[in-house]
């Protein structure tokens, strides 16, 4: 057996984006199945797996309940101690779990002000003086972190880390909303945006659900500012130079066109989420 992982909508539930990053950054295996945030209560959804009423929700093999991100990534850590979710230097471990547990109960102000959309970027949110508290706080942790652990890559606290996963979604809302903040915390910014994983589940939240209007704001729009996917399209039919799916294994029933190629794919979201972001996909780059 292994986990189940029980998540919300990939372009807007930013603790979903967590809990996913603490399974996929650290090569755990997981089954994934994706609520409804359309119309469905998410608890109500969950009501099999009580008393879980929210997303992230994990369910070890042996069927106990977590549904709490810090929560999940303790306990990944202590059932997978050579995964790496925290450092393995004590300072830079407590520094990490400091960083992530004032993410998990603080930022009130630019959680309700700046909810995450993946979907969409703004050129000026005018941001409350709430909010840009909120972002002041955050640069001098993220100092601090990098201060105290003295790592020289782009992460806070060394390599990549739990506290990494639990600021990618405030990554997500400094870039959607062109908040403002200094060089270094925009150069963390902009490793979250080049990220692969992050990618990915950007790729994916492009694609698969409802456009949600009440995540909008009535503001200018601008291009998101990632990196500027490869340029792929649909193509009808199925002939392609593979026989089957890069991720599935499965026989080929839709096809992209990238650089004059057709690559095909088992089903339509698997070639939606690849022309969303191509290089985010080790597995179709490979093959390309």
């Amino acid at each position: 057996m292994t986990y189940q992982l029980f998540l919300g909508d990939y372009a807007y539930s930013s603790w979903s984006l967590r809990g996913w990053l603490l399974f996929e950054k650290f090569g755990i295996d997981r089954t994934t199945r994706m609520l409804d945030f359309s119309e469905i209560s998410v608890a109500a959804q969950l009501a099999e797996f009580a008393p879980a009423r929210t997303v992230p929700t994990a369910i070890t093999p042996e069927g106990a309940v977590i549904s709490e991100s810090l929560a999940i990534a303790e306990e990944l850590a202590s059932r997978h101690p050579r995964a790496g979710l925290w450092p393995a230097d004590p300072r830079a471990r407590a520094t990490a779990r400091t960083l992530a547990a004032e993410m998990h109960a603080g930022f009130g102000a630019l959680r309700g002000d700046c909810p995450m959309n993946l979907r969409l970027s703004y050129a000026d949110a005018a941001p409350s003086d709430a909010v840009l508290a909120d972002l002041g706080r955050l640069e001098t942790i993220w100092s601090h972190a990098r201060t105290a652990c003295g790592g020289d890559g782009p992460w806070l606290c060394g390599a990549y880390s739990a506290a990494d996963a639990f600021f990618a979604p405030v990554a997500a809302r400094i870039a959607g909303y062109n908040l403002p903040v200094g060089d270094a915390a925009q150069t963390y910014v902009n490793a979250h945006l080049a990220d692969p994983a992050f990618r990915r589940w950007r790729a994916m939240g492009l694609v698969h659900g409802k456009t949600l209007p009440w995540y909008a704001k009535p503001s200018e729009t601008r291009p998101w500012p990632g990196p500027e996917p490869l340029a792929a399209q649909a193509v009808d039919g199925t002939g392609a130079e593979n026989a089957t799916c890069p991720y599935s294994g499965r026989p080929v029933r839709h096809v992209l066109e990238i650089d004059g190629r057709r690559i095909g794919f088992c089903n339509r979201f698997c070639r939606d989420k690849t022309i969303a972001d191509p290089a985010a996909w080790p597995a179709f780059m490979a093959l390309l």
